[in-house]
């Protein structure tokens, strides 16, 4: 999955301090492109020795190298690099810290644009300075990253999976997702989107693993559940426009493995869920 970047390590705590000519820079543009270049297969960004961005707010690190935010989205893409959106980065390269990085990154920045102001007086708002947030200076309204829990759902029924095709977005196959409710817990979060997109009514809620997913700011649960009774789909035909039960010799993942919902179907296309 895109997080799994073994031997390296992400390193998100926060940390106040300015960067240096050795350390990374990510700019974003309105429409959220990262400025990078593509060498031999590999994302790189552009470092404080290539341009100068005093006012640059630290991100994280990646195994000891630190990677730092570049204020404002109207400064020229430095000479070199070029915008490219996630999704292209995705399809470019695959795998890897600097895709990670790339994902993390944008999380970042689409909170800090989205959080100019404070939401609860309209007063301008500022970096905190003690931990990863952002201040108001009017009402001292404090404003943490925001993260959306959201369920990736397996569903069974014997030796097939529910397979899922998206209405609009995304073309190749999916599980039934969705996000979760004020006032849900996630198990309760997985059988309302079942229900709600198939019909299909779910049992034996299980937890499987987790997922950070920055180009949606989600934090992904992934469950596994069996359908109860005879599993008739009944479809949303507004949220999808493909759900069908696959057996498991006939499922066929997602061209790359970045994905929670990809490891899930490929798990159970293995045996290796049951």
């Amino acid at each position: 999955m895109i997080q799994d970047i073994y031997p390296d390590r992400m390193d998100i705590a926060f940390r106040a301090c300015t960067a240096g000519e050795e350390d990374f820079l990510m700019r974003f543009d309105p429409e959220g492109r990262a400025a990078v270049r593509i060498s031999e297969g590999e994302i790189q960004f552009p470092t404080g020795r290539e341009f100068s961005a005093p006012e640059a707010v630290y991100l994280f690190s990646v195994s000891g190298k630190r990677y730092f935010l570049c204020p404002g989205e109207e400064g020229a893409c430095p000479a070199g690099y070029e915008f490219l959106a996630l999704r292209e980065l995705r399809d470019l390269i695959g795998k890897g810290k600097e895709l990670f990085a790339a994902f993390t990154g944008y999380h970042l920045w689409k909170w800090y644009r989205e959080n100019r102001f404070c939401g609860r007086c309209g007063g301008k708002t500022g970096l905190h300075g003690t931990e990863r947030a952002l201040a108001c200076g009017a009402c001292g309204n404090v404003i943490y990253p925001r993260i959306n829990p959201a369920v990736i759902v397996g569903v069974i029924r014997g030796e097939s999976l529910l397979i899922t095709r998206y209405r609009n977005g995304y073309a190749h196959n999916a599980l039934v997702a969705g996000f979760a409710e004020i006032g849900e817990t996630l198990e309760e979060t997985v059988a309302r989107e079942v229900m709600e997109e198939t019909g299909v009514k779910v049992r034996n809620i299980r937890y499987y693993k987790s997922q950070p997913w920055g180009m949606a700011q989600d934090l992904l649960a992934g469950f596994f559940c069996e359908a109860e009774g005879d599993g008739e789909i009944r479809m949303d035909a507004g949220e999808l426009k493909y759900a069908e039960w696959v057996p498991r010799s006939e499922i066929v993942p997602q061209p790359n493995d970045l994905s929670l919902t990809n490891e899930m179907m490929k798990q159970f296309k293995s045996g290796a869920i049951t």
